[in-house]
């Protein structure tokens, strides 16, 4: 035991290690006293950590101080990056879309953002092209680049003024790189030295912003106006100025407003929060090593993705797969692979034509669910940007269902016809068979409570794999709300949430089994069902069998039961419950071939 006044020698576990550190007792300490870190400064009441480039000065009062001391620069870089160098800037770029992640979690409102992780943040150049992102949502990633260019291409037609530093944007527009309206993007520029070099987004699936149904995920949408609001490159905040009296009054328009904007409103300005952090962060970097150097880094960090991109073609053989909706409607695609030119060609010509419904995904859910996909086949974990599109050719024929024209209603394009689309893709690839090939998206709510959840299920078998169970697969990311969160803020109660055992398709190497989930309604509610695979399979491959198809049913109180189609709208009545079966993927490889579960 150390001497009274003097530090006792401890060891701590900090920053991933064990580090030689100090105990101090603080009632020991004198004013003016400080107290490096690695420590800890003990007293009856609790315990202060000093993390190393942490100090603590105890005050005249006896007060601690805590102060952090900046990190050590940054040596500049040089133009070409050595593979260390090149590694770090990317793992600096991903951490920086990560807390703003964090960021965006922390001080979001709704359930939807802050339980769901229904958001992406990501980093772009100058350019608006994708350079690194936080593992959150697929289709969010691939396709906000497509709102960053956009809006660049407004400020240079002189649409709108030119970017500041302290602006931010808002665009939720499906024909000008957004996804559905729900999803809204927020987007900052980053300034440094006078220039604009960069710009940091985040893009959050909110709650509801108007249309026919409560949770803007009407089931029988015909066009874009009845899905909700449409911001299209609209200010949010000017020079560090919320605008949110203009907003709210945005907000109240049209024949179906925001049914709550107060919400709406502080999940937005959440959004603003994590975009300020990724500005901090990359100014931060750019004052360390210099604007030109992170710019660099950036091109070069797209180009190592271009190249892992480019060996993943030497390596595929052409390939080519339709893939039939429930609706009647077929997604095809082609694969053709020039390894003279290391380049790839995805053809999307055969595809239906645009849905009179909401099934129709906007160009930029189409080139999203391209770029997943290859970059789910490069086997280094590279950040998925911008670069990985770079070898590939996409062709997608104006006014088909993958390259809708406006109006055109898209809501369930986003959700449902993306995950086919990646079913599509990777058995022309002949990688997997077919996941659950929907997101099972399931709202309600009210004047008063607005709800949106995605369901998982299995995934498809591939050779030498089984499919994943119970899990959210392909363009969704995202979390179900923990059941006690659920039940606390909205007038449901989660009757049963299980595994839907034997749903998987058989085969050499099986499918994941889907879920089954009930919910029942505590109050009346108005609920909307988007859902897909309920009367086509998911399929197998090389031989492997299909997944079980998935169903709806909607049990009154009285315990009558009905089944529902696969997209439906209906009123519940407290005690009604509502009952979603997920599909199961499909299997790989004829069955009884040996290995497998």
């Amino acid at each position: 035991t150390a001497p009274a006044g003097e530090p006792q020698p401890i060891q701590i576990h900090c920053d991933g290690a064990w580090r030689d550190a100090q105990l101090w007792q603080r009632q020991a300490l004198r004013p003016g006293q400080v107290v490096e870190g690695p420590a800890l400064i003990t007293e009856p009441t609790g315990t202060n950590l000093l993390p190393p480039r942490w100090s603590a000065r105890c005050l005249a009062g006896g007060e601690l101080l805590l102060e952090h001391q900046a990190a050590s620069p940054v040596p500049p870089v040089a133009t070409s990056l050595d593979p260390i160098g090149l590694e770090l800037f990317s793992h600096r770029f991903t951490a920086i879309a990560e807390q703003m992640g964090t960021r965006l979690q922390q001080t979001s409102a709704s359930v939807n953002i802050k339980e769901r992780l229904d958001f992406s943040c990501a980093l772009f150049d100058a350019q608006g092209q994708l350079v690194a992102n936080a593992p959150h949502i697929p289709v969010h990633l691939g396709s906000m680049g497509e709102s960053v260019a956009a809006l660049l291409r407004a400020v240079a037609a002189g649409d709108l003024p030119p970017l500041a530093a302290g602006d931010a944007v808002v665009s939720n527009n499906p024909f000008n790189g957004g996804t559905h309206l729900p999803d809204l993007t927020v987007i900052t520029p980053v300034f440094e030295g006078g220039q604009l070099r960069a710009f940091v987004a985040s893009r959050g699936h909110h709650a509801d912003v108007g249309g026919i149904t409560p949770g803007s995920m009407p089931s029988s949408s015909r066009s874009i106006a009845e899905e909700g609001l449409l911001f299209d490159n609209v200010p949010l905040v000017r020079n560090g100025t919320l605008l949110e009296p203009l907003w709210r009054q945005r907000l109240a328009q049209g024949p179906w407003p925001a049914r709550n904007p107060d919400q709406l409103l502080q999940d937005l300005q959440a959004q603003v929060a994590a975009n300020q952090l990724g500005v901090e962060r990359l100014q931060a970097l750019m004052a360390a090593v210099g604007p030109e150097a992170v710019q660099g880094a950036m091109a070069q960090v797209q180009a190592h993705a271009a190249e892992a991109v480019r060996r993943v073609i030497d390596r595929l053989h052409d390939g080519q797969a339709t893939v039939q909706l429930d609706s009647g409607l077929r997604i095809q695609v082609a694969v053709r692979c020039d390894h003279r030119r290391r380049r790839a060609r995805i053809d999307f010509s055969g595809t239906s034509p645009q849905h009179g419904g909401n099934l129709n995904a906007p160009l930029a859910i189409t080139k999203a669910v391209v770029l997943y996909g290859f970059r789910c086949l490069v086997p280094e974990p590279i950040p998925l940007n911008a670069g990985c599109f770079v070898p590939l050719e996409l062709v997608v024929p104006a006014g088909c269902l993958l390259n809708p024209n406006p109006p055109a209603a898209v809501v369930a394009g986003n959700v449902e016809t993306s995950q086919a689309v990646a079913n599509a893709l990777f058995a022309a690839l002949g990688v997997m068979a077919a996941a659950q090939g929907t997101m099972n998206n399931l709202s309600f709510g009210n004047a008063e409570c607005q709800y949106y959840e995605t369901i998982c299920g299995g995934t498809g078998a591939g050779d030498g794999f089984d499919g994943a169970s119970a899990v959210q697969s392909h363009m969704t990311n995202s979390r179900l709300t923990d059941p006690e969160i659920l039940e606390q803020r909205l007038p449901v109660r989660l009757e049963r949430f299980a595994i839907r055992r034997g749903s998987g398709g058989a085969g050499r190497w099986r499918g994941g089994d889907g879920v089954v989930r009930e919910l029942r309604a505590l109050e009346p509610l108005t609920l909307s069902l988007l859902s897909g695979s309920r009367d086509v399979p998911p399929f197998g491959l090389a031989g492997g069998g299909p997944g079980a198809c998935g169903s709806n049913a909607l049990i009154r109180a009285d315990g009558t039961a009905q089944p529902l189609p696969g997209s439906v709208a209906l009123e519940l009545q407290p005690g009604d419950r509502i009952s979603v079966a997920t599909p199961g993927g499909g299997g790989y490889g004829p069955a009884g071939e040996g290995g497998g579960r």
